[in-house]
């Protein structure tokens, strides 16, 4: 994995390269190399997707639903067991 620095540094030594030269390059050379500059960084970092942050959002919801549900379970069968340490 690429640390943050190092993608920032290769970003910015890029992007000297390609202002600093003799003979400046059309935008869409410059745009172009830049992405793919972007997307190998990306690449090496660990990033989901919107699409799998927000399915793992719902999944979490769901999962502490139910826990929520058990826990007040779990809390009622307790009362029931122990009905005089509720009476203290």
């Amino acid at each position: 994995m690429l640390a943050p620095k190092d993608f920032l540094d290769a970003l910015s030594g890029t992007a000297s390269r390609l202002f600093s030269g003799d003979t400046p390059l059309p935008k869409s050379e410059i745009e172009s190399q830049f992405k793919a500059l972007l997307q190998s960084g990306f690449s090496k970092l660990d990033l989901v997707s919107r699409e799998e942050f927000d399915s793992q959002m719902v999944v979490l919801a769901r999962t502490r639903a139910r826990l929520e549900s058990l826990e007040a379970k779990v809390a009622e069968l307790e009362a029931k067991l122990n009905p005089v340490a509720d009476a203290e």
